[in-house]
């Protein structure tokens, strides 16, 4: 099935069946070679989290699709240790690899607990969701990103209970993370570089400033969006931040870049239009939709459309062609907003 957007191109709808061939009893396999998943590799909170996120997000999703969703919601509270806290690493066997933190899998985590509480389709999803958020704001995070993820849960959760005070305190305490706007136009990011998700950091003003009531908190969030779009914008199309970051010196275009940066563009455009009303916002959306379909600095094809699955990355000679859970999520995340944009103007 496949839809048009309104600039032309045809885009497929998403498909899990890739992430559910990643996927055993225990969760999705975080790495993969081709197709293949890597089992040795194990698997990891924040690709859980994720997945819980794209599945929540489905209108309609099928059986296995919400199977799926189980799966995610079973692995993160399991993550989880009774103080908030999450680990990230799990091995093949179901033992976990790592110390239990507040990192980015806590912020991921309560992101999804966030969603599961507002989105939940049964009252068990929901009611684990809360519970779980409950416990896991109950920390604070020392990396602005992590306080970003996190601050998106927040949002779903006031939209499930507006009186929440432990997520209004998260939301206050995630925009003073990220700090107020400084007077350098030429760089007015809170971090001497770009790093990964950066768009992430931008939507998580925007949702913190709309649930706050704070306008102030929804222009800087925005400022910083259309900064960071023109920054990632050549020649007609997104040309990402790469892996290793990119500061104020750095030109365009650097690699490797990886799905996670187009699908969190798309996020971020797609909340600041939901939050305006400013219609102008969707060239993000679409911009990001064309870097996975050859709209980008190489011109390659980011998908296997035998597969479902999403590349990991592209660098100067083309694409990497393994298929792992993040670059398979950030497909799927990016294509349901080329749905929804489609279903609005369609």
């Amino acid at each position: 099935m496949t839809a048009t957007l309104p600039a032309g191109p045809t885009v497929p709808s998403p498909s899990f069946d890739h992430l559910l061939a990643m996927t055993d009893g225990i969760g999705t396999f975080e790495h993969a070679e081709f197709a293949a998943p890597r089992r040795d590799h194990g698997y990891c909170t924040d690709d859980m989290a994720r997945v819980l996120t794209v599945v929540l997000r489905e209108p309609s999703p099928t059986p296995s699709v919400r199977a799926l969703g189980r799966t995610a919601m079973r692995f993160l509270v399991r993550s989880q240790d009774v103080a908030g806290r999450s680990r990230n690493r799990r091995d093949v066997d179901g033992g976990w690899r790592d110390r239990y933190g507040v990192e980015d899998c806590w912020g991921r985590s309560v992101a999804a607990f966030g969603m599961a509480a507002n989105r939940g389709r049964d009252d068990w999803m929901r009611q684990m969701g809360m519970a779980s958020f409950g416990h896991a704001i109950e920390q604070r995070s020392g990396h602005f990103h992590a306080m970003a993820f996190a601050a998106l849960g927040a949002a779903e959760v006031l939209q499930a209970d507006p009186h929440h005070y432990g997520a209004r305190a998260l939301l206050e305490d995630a925009v003073t993370a990220i700090g107020p706007p400084n007077d350098d136009r030429a760089w007015p990011w809170p971090a001497p570089r770009l790093t990964y998700a950066n768009a992430t950091v931008a939507e998580a003003l925007i949702a913190a400033g709309d649930a706050l009531h704070r306008p102030d908190v929804v222009e800087h969030g925005c400022a910083l969006l259309r900064w960071l779009l023109e920054r990632e914008t050549l020649d007609g199309h997104l040309s990402l931040t790469p892996v290793d970051g990119a500061g104020p010196g750095d030109v365009a275009p650097q690699f490797d870049q990886q799905p996670i940066e187009a699908a969190a563009m798309a996020d971020a455009c797609a909340r600041a239009e939901a939050v305006t009303g400013d219609p102008s916002w969707g060239r993000g959306i679409d911009l990001a939709i064309g870097w996975f379909l050859g709209d980008n600095d190489v011109g390659a094809v980011m998908w296997d459309a035998e597969t479902g699955g999403g590349y990991d990355g592209i660098h100067d000679a083309g694409p990497n062609l393994n298929q792992g859970a993040e670059s398979t999520i950030a497909l799927i995340s990016t294509l349901q907003h080329a749905r929804n944009r489609t279903s609005v103007t369609g």
